[in-house]
C-alpha cells in the first residue's frame, strides 16, 4: 500500500519542550530519541529520550540493545516511530550526509534540534526518503 507522507508535522508543545530539554541536557554530546505514535496515525504521543552509544559531539548512534527494547515495546503496543530526533551541538539544525545516510524510517518525521546557542535554539523537521530531504512546517499545538 502507498503512503502518502504528510509534509507538516503537527506535535505538542511539551514533547517539543521534552526534546529541547534532552538536546541541552546531554550538550555538549548530540542527545537523540524518538517519538512513538499509534500505528497509521501519524501521531507523535510518548516520549522516549535514547542513550546516544556514540557519546560524540558531532555523531549519534542508538544503543543496538535499547532500539531492539524499543522496537518490541513500540511493537506490542500497536506503536511506530513517528519521530526520530536528535539535535546538532555546533551546526545549523540540518541532516548532515551521515544522518540521510542512516536515515531508515521513511514514515518517520526527522527533528533536529541545535544548540549551538546556549540563549536560542533551532527545532526542525524533515523527510528524508531514499536520501532525498525535504524540509516541512511545524506546528507546535498547546494542550495534551
Amino acid at each position: 500500500m502507498l503512503r502518502i507522507l504528510a509534509t507538516v508535522l503537527s506535535i505538542r508543545r511539551d514533547l517539543v519542550d521534552a526534546i529541547v530539554e534532552h538536546a541541552r541536557k546531554d550538550h555538549p554530546d548530540e542527545a537523540c530519541g524518538v517519538i512513538a505514535g499509534p500505528a497509521g496515525t501519524d501521531r507523535p504521543e510518548r516520549f522516549v529520550p535514547m542513550l546516544n552509544a556514540a557519546r560524540s559531539p558531532t555523531f549519534y548512534e542508538f544503543d543496538s540493545m535499547d532500539l531492539l527494547r524499543l522496537y518490541r515495546e513500540m511493537d506490542d503496543n500497536d506503536e511506530e516511530p513517528v519521530v526520530v530526533y536528535h539535535s546538532h551541538t555546533a551546526t545549523e539544525a540540518y541532516p548532515s550526509r551521515t544522518d540521510i545516510a542512516y536515515a531508515n524510517e521513511p514514515g518517520a518525521h526527522y527533528v533536529l534540534v541545535s544548540t549551538r546557542d546556549e540563549d536560542t535554539h533551532e527545532f526542525r523537521s524533515f523527510r528524508i526518503v531514499d536520501g532525498v530531504v525535504t524540509e516541512e512546517e511545524v506546528q507546535v499545538i498547546d494542550g495534551e
